[in-house]
């Protein structure tokens, strides 16, 4: 999936999620799950949903209507007082009762149907037996609910405050100012942070088919950047698992959404599916973002900042879907100002002195590559030069001893020449010079080494000079350290490329990665500086029997 398409993908999921949550606030009606029903004379309730707002404030069937928004539906007795009061001030005696026993309230037929109709703003509730057993001097045990505060019009709140998080959040990610590597995922971060608080008044309703709807269009949402995420992990196979978790999860949170058994704990059902939502982008962020380590050499300075911007990019689609509650904004609010505070205080100054260290890193690499040019040219045009006219001297002059030592040293500055600097990784690319490299290690390693490549494509220069060097470097430490047969595999397509060396030696001490600098072990070292100037993963581990791997993984950006 291309980024625009991605991009235009979440787009539509956001315009529905707008088109649903201002048709739910312009026609639709808040079910609180309480149902009526005339029997006889009175009105009753003849069901309440499970998990609905009736069912969790007590509301069970059979109980009597005694008011209805506004609408007196049981008079039950009260007692009646002189219209006027004594001069003293205290209470008067009642002089009656009014009317003398519970009395259903004659309505219209009609009237009545529109009222029982209407969505319960307001109502007043008896039990039967509470009816039976009441009395003037004992009172009559109503319970009253209100509803009204659940539709008017308080769930627009959230809704303007997405679609100010969708088009600030998206300007402000698409222009670098939230990070610049997230600004090809802007749109679908901004989506997803969004879609919970735009979908509200879907919520508010308390309809089932309403709340599934938003449940699938949140979930929805997710899916885009969840996307966007997936791509940027590095390892096919971890891009697989990490695939398949997010369609778990989101699965799940859609099928809890629209299940009514669901709703028997509406706090607890509601946390779970925000959960599973979240996960959805939550799970390859944090893959995105990926160990700090390389090849355990220590911090990979290049990856700090774009890690820790890819975990929260997963991460607060979640803290959105925590903000499901005035004042709204809020839990969100917080958890952007710690992000701020973090990257402003933490996070940015120590990518700065990462990248720092790693621009010495890379002027060191580039001054010991060009030092090594220099070398190699210094060598062939003067050295070389002059050694091949010797050669032809001593052969013109009948010393054949003479001119055979002279091709030995010549030889042997050649190899050097080939170790500096290698016209033919210039010119045909990294896998015929290391076709070359394993025919001149073969030599020396007394045993088999082979080399199994595919190179379907060139990476860039400085890819393959990196490549070239790990590579050379792992096949001199097998050579010392290690014992044929050393098996070479080289992959290139347009998606990278890899590399790895194994021997069948005693295998790497353990920690030797972490202690190399320390120890001395500059040419372990050497490969992580390799690995981390170019962005591409260096892993050097002893095999459980024996012999050492050594793998460099790279991907392009």
């Amino acid at each position: 999936m291309t980024t625009e398409l991605r991009d235009r993908l979440a787009l539509l999921v956001a315009g529905l999620c707008i088109a649903a949550s201002l048709v739910a606030l312009a026609v639709g009606r808040v079910d609180v799950g309480i149902y009526l029903a005339a029997e006889g004379d009175r009105v009753v309730v003849s069901h309440v949903s499970p998990g609905s707002l009736g069912a969790r404030d007590g509301v069970t069937q059979g109980m009597v209507v005694v008011e209805l928004n506004g609408a007196q539906l049981l008079a039950l007795p009260q007692p009646v007082y002189p219209s006027e009061w004594p001069d003293t001030g205290e209470e008067p005696e009642p002089i009656g009762v009014e009317p003398s026993e519970p009395t259903p309230v004659s309505i219209d037929p009609v009237a009545l149907n529109e009222l029982l109709n209407q969505s319960i703003g307001w109502i007043g509730l008896i039990q039967p037996w509470e009816i039976d057993a009441g009395s003037v001097e004992t009172g009559y045990q109503v319970n009253g609910y209100l509803y009204s505060h659940y539709f008017d019009g308080g769930s627009t709140v959230p809704l303007a405050l997405g679609v100010l998080i969708l088009g600030a959040g998206g300007w402000l990610l698409a222009s670098g100012r939230g990070g610049t590597s997230l600004r090809p995922l802007a749109v679908p971060a901004a989506v997803a942070v969004a879609a919970p608080l735009i979908v509200q008044p879907l919520e508010a309703t308390w309809w089932v088919p309403a709340i599934g709807l938003a449940g699938v269009l949140s979930t929805a949402a997710m899916l885009p950047l969840a996307h966007g995420l997936i791509s940027l992990i590095r390892e096919e196979y971890d891009r697989r698992l990490i695939g398949l978790a997010v369609v778990g999860f989101a699965m799940a949170a859609v099928v809890l959404a629209f299940m009514p058994i669901g709703f028997a704990s509406p706090d607890a059902s509601g946390s779970v599916r925000w959960i599973l939502a979240g996960a959805v982008p939550l799970l390859p962020g944090l893959a995105a973002a990926g160990p700090l380590t390389v090849g355990g050499q220590g911090s990979s300075s290049g990856r700090l900042l774009e890690s820790a911007e890819f975990a929260v990019a997963g991460a607060t689609p979640m803290v959105a879907f925590a903000t499901d509650g005035e004042p709204w904004i809020f839990p969100l609010a917080l958890w952007l100002g710690a992000i701020f505070v973090a990257g402003r205080f933490t996070i940015r100054p120590l990518a700065r002195l990462a990248t720092r260290a790693q621009l010495q890193r890379d002027l060191v690499v580039a001054a010991t590559e060009a030092e090594r040019a220099r070398v190699a040219a210094d060598i062939h045009d003067d050295a070389l030069q002059e050694l091949t006219l010797l050669v032809r001297r001593l052969d013109a002059a009948g010393d054949t001893e003479g001119a055979d030592l002279a091709r030995t040293v010549s030889d042997r500055l050649r190899a050097i020449c080939g170790d500096l600097r290698l016209p033919i990784l210039d010119d045909l690319g990294v896998g015929p010079a290391l076709d070359w490299l394993v025919l001149r290690i073969e030599r020396l390693a007394g045993g088999e080494v082979r080399l199994e490549r595919s190179d379907g494509t060139r990476p860039p220069a400085d890819v393959e000079l990196a490549f070239f060097r790990v590579a050379q470097e792992a096949l001199s430490n097998a050579v010392k350290h290690g014992r044929p047969p050393i098996v070479v595999r080289y992959h290139a397509t347009d998606h990278g490329a890899s590399l790895s060396i194994d021997d069948a030696g005693p295998g790497i001490p353990e920690g030797a990665g972490d202690e190399a600098e320390q120890a001395g072990r500059f040419g372990l070292l050497n490969m992580a500086q390799r690995a981390e100037q170019i962005g591409a993963i260096l892993d050097i581990r002893r095999w459980p029997g024996g012999g050492t791997h050594v793998a460099l993984e790279w991907r392009p950006r």
